[in-house]
């Protein structure tokens, strides 16, 4: 068994590290592409070397061919080491540093060479193309070894091809220049790659500080438990980048705001539409715990600022708390006017006892009558005028609490709605917003009223409220439709500035409108039109033979 514990072992392969691996594969490319470039200019260059050669040694034959000196020695001079021929040669092949010079007649025999004992012999190679009058460049093996050879034709005074001029560059210097610019070309390919493994450190080191030094597996397990995580949380979660569009939104933001995956790469007002949510979620309106209104549901959200510039939100959906909220404010003035009425009760039961001890019977009497008769007045002239009995319920509630609080509730004379709403707890959450604020907006002032008139227009539900109490100036009454806009201290359950904005949705939802003015007398003046709020009315049964024979003969 060996001593060393499995954790202390050596670990071999690839390093785990973003920050080692994004360096080790930059190092690789950079050198992979210093090879390449290196190979790619070097395979040319041998053969531009070649070429260069070649044209050199095709350039200095046409220059020996053109001295209309060797033409005439080649005719009246016989192939001598020591003759006029060879000793021009040389001298030009001493002053441009060719390896050799040769130059032949038409038969192929050598009047020049390098080496005098190759004088007066035939040439190694075929000239029988420069002696047809082309010019030939070519690397070729002869007496000297392989070279880079040019060879012209040359001609006498007239003209006529007489002979040849072969001239060679040793291929050993070609080879030469070639070995002689590789340390250069690796010089500046290790420079390259010196900040190439530069820049890759310095690009590792920022990946390493983004990632915060972690591993691929690792950002691959938070990434799959982010998915997870916020795609199980009852929370919406709406992720904003830095130009203000939404990059991620889970599956309860999708619910809550009713929108798609299409919303990504959109901005807030281009998914959601002009309104408070989008101002909320841009950023545009501030604070913690924002109350806003998307279709009917009541949310909360929050927004953090993140540190590439972009933003979260979340949202918490506090429909069903809002409405137990209210539910709870409902049952609280019930219990106030319940609280009221037992009192009231009280104190009547004992005027009752006092008047039946003072054997004041007829008084009694006349005293039960008129208690008994104002309460059955005031349900009767509420349920005459509002036919639908959740309306008509809440109304007389109302005129009790409204009664608690020392204010008048009036049902208008021209109020009149049939029993055909086609949405009754709609109306019931509209009305009774509506009344709520006005007995809030009267409650303390002398000769409190408040008026609530009901009407069918057709199949339109027209609702005007109308109160006594100090009104709403002109430049405030489009923000009391907003949410979480309120003039009044916020209750126990939660935040106020909810009731006007459901009230405005619950009407244009239906297609009709929610507005405020100043009411006659002063005060406020609340105005809902719905339409199609009223189902049409049913037509009245046709009266058949056999139901109307009966009574034609009891008539008869």
């Amino acid at each position: 068994m060996s001593p060393t514990s499995p954790a202390r072992r050596l670990r071999l392969g690839l390093p785990r590290r973003v920050f080692s691996q994004v360096l080790l594969m930059q190092v690789a490319i950079a050198a992979g592409v210093a090879v390449l470039a290196t190979g790619l200019f070097l395979a040319p260059l041998s053969h531009q070397l070649d070429d260069q050669a070649m044209h050199r040694a095709l350039a200095i034959a046409q220059t020996t061919a053109e001295q209309p000196q060797i033409a005439a020695d080649l005719l009246h001079t016989a192939p001598r080491p020591d003759g006029p021929v060879q000793r021009e040669a040389e001298r030009i092949r001493l002053a441009t540093g060719a390896e050799y010079i040769v130059i032949m007649n038409r038969e192929g025999t050598r009047w020049s060479h390098t080496d005098p004992a190759e004088i007066g012999r035939h040439v190694s190679t075929d000239p029988s193309q420069a002696l047809a009058g082309e010019e030939v460049m070519e690397i070729d093996e002869g007496t000297l070894g392989r070279s880079a050879r040019g060879k012209v034709p040359l001609r006498d005074a007239r003209g006529h091809i007489i002979g040849a001029v072969s001239v060679g560059i040793a291929y050993d210097s070609v080879r030469a220049r070639l070995i002689s610019a590789i340390p250069g070309l690796l010089a500046y390919a290790g420079g390259a790659l010196a900040v190439g493994a530069l820049a890759a450190w310095l690009i590792s080191r920022r990946v390493q500080r983004q990632t915060r030094d972690l591993a691929f597996s690792d950002i691959s397990a938070l990434l799959a438990e982010r998915e997870a995580m916020l795609h199980g949380i009852r929370e919406g979660v709406v992720a904003l980048d830095r130009a203000g569009r939404v990059r991620l939104l889970n599956d309860e933001a999708q619910r809550l705001l009713g929108i798609g995956e299409e919303a990504v790469g959109r901005s807030p007002d281009e998914a959601l539409g002009e309104g408070r949510t989008a101002d909320v979620l841009a950023g545009r309106v501030t604070g913690t715990d924002l109350l806003t209104v998307r279709g009917h549901r009541v949310l909360v959200a929050n927004r953090m600022p993140t540190e590439d510039g972009g933003a979260v939100a979340t949202l918490r959906d506090r429909t069903e708390l809002e409405q137990l909220g209210r539910e709870l404010d409902s049952t609280r003035g019930l219990i106030d006017a319940l609280r009221a009425q037992d009192h009231e009760h009280a104190n009547r039961m004992h005027t009752l006892l006092g008047l039946l001890e003072l054997e004041m019977y007829d008084d009694a009497v006349e005293f039960v009558g008129e208690v008994v008769g104002d309460h059955r007045a005031t349900a009767e002239q509420v349920t005459e005028k509002i036919e639908d009995p959740l309306l008509a319920a809440l109304l007389v509630g109302k005129a009790t609490v409204a009664a608690e609080r020392g204010v008048a509730l009036w049902v208008s004379d021209r109020t009149r709605l049939p029993d055909r709403l086609v949405d009754p707890r709609g109306l019931v959450t509209v009305v009774g917003n509506l009344v709520d604020n006005a007995l809030d907006a009267v409650a303390g002032t002398p000769h409190a009223r408040v008026e609530v008139e009901l009407r069918a227009e057709g199949r339109t539900a027209v609702l005007t409220v109308r109160d006594t109490g100090p009104g709403i100036p002109p430049e405030q009454r489009e923000l009391v439709f907003t949410e979480g806009w309120s003039t009044k201290k916020p209750p126990a359950h939660g935040k106020r500035g909810i009731g006007l904005s459901l009230v405005r949705r619950l009407a244009e939802r239906q297609g009709g409108s929610a507005t405020v003015g100043e009411a006659e007398g002063g005060g406020a003046q609340f105005t809902v039109v719905l339409p199609e709020a009223l189902a049409e009315p049913e037509p009245a049964p046709a009266l058949t033979l056999s139901a109307t024979a009966p009574a034609e003969e009891e008539t008869r």
